[in-house]
């Protein structure tokens, strides 16, 4: 399975992006789907997931309230929706494919990664 992400680009505080991740099969239909990011020079963290059939979502508390993942299963797709975006969340976006239906913080239960979407927001 591959993972394709797209969406992320320069954005100013306060302003929006949506990324999307694409699988390559619908293999991943019954597994949760999930947004990590790493910023320079930290470790790749947990942003968001998305149950496998979209009905339960989980947040980290940086983000909760301003993040909004969710998922299209007939297109295989996944989606994060950032608002008022702040400079700390300039980093590498990532998607993985869990191992389970319901998706946790930890990247040792994820199978499948994408290729990752750079987001960088200006002060």
């Amino acid at each position: 399975v591959q993972l394709q992400a797209s969406g992320g680009g320069l954005v100013q505080a306060g302003g929006s992006l949506r990324l999307s991740c694409a699988a390559s099969r619908p293999t991943i239909s019954n597994n949760a789907m999930s947004w990590f990011r790493q910023a320079p020079g930290k470790e790749r963290e947990f942003v968001a997931t998305v149950s496998w059939n979209g009905g339960s979502t989980a947040y980290a508390d940086t983000v909760k309230g301003r993040f909004t993942a969710s998922r299209d299963r007939a297109s295989n797709t996944v989606y994060l929706q950032m608002n008022s975006l702040k400079p700390e969340d300039t980093a590498v976006y990532y998607c993985a494919a869990s191992l389970r239906s319901f998706g946790s913080s930890a990247t040792s239960d994820y199978r499948y990664w994408g290729q990752g979407t750079l987001v960088t927001v200006s002060s």
